[in-house]
């Protein structure tokens, strides 16, 4: 049995079921949940301090570290990097990263 995706990319195979804009979500939060994780770690920053520096929860840095929850805002994202003393960068375009 012939597949249908053969000979398209991953961009085409998850455009056709529909789950791109999930798939790409979810990549992203994974990245920035692990850079996020690593900088605390480097700075010896517990989630509970990291939590009084950005005013909010523990519940909230442990959704802010879940690599699965993508409902993380920009304000958020900035409020940590504040709290880490990390430079947010957001950018549109290729990924420096060539297959």
């Amino acid at each position: 049995m012939k597949s249908k995706h053969i000979g398209s990319d991953l961009d085409e195979l998850l455009d056709e079921d529909g789950v791109r804009e999930e798939v790409v979500a979810a990549a992203i939060k994974r990245v920035l949940a692990w850079q996020l994780a690593k900088a605390m770690e480097k700075k010896q920053i517990s989630k509970t301090d990291m939590a009084a520096r950005m005013n909010t929860s523990r519940a909230a840095i442990n959704r802010l570290l879940d690599a699965s929850d993508t409902s993380v805002t920009l304000a958020t994202l900035a409020r940590a990097s504040v709290a880490v003393g990390v430079p947010l960068k957001v950018r549109f375009g290729k990924s420096a990263v060539k297959a």
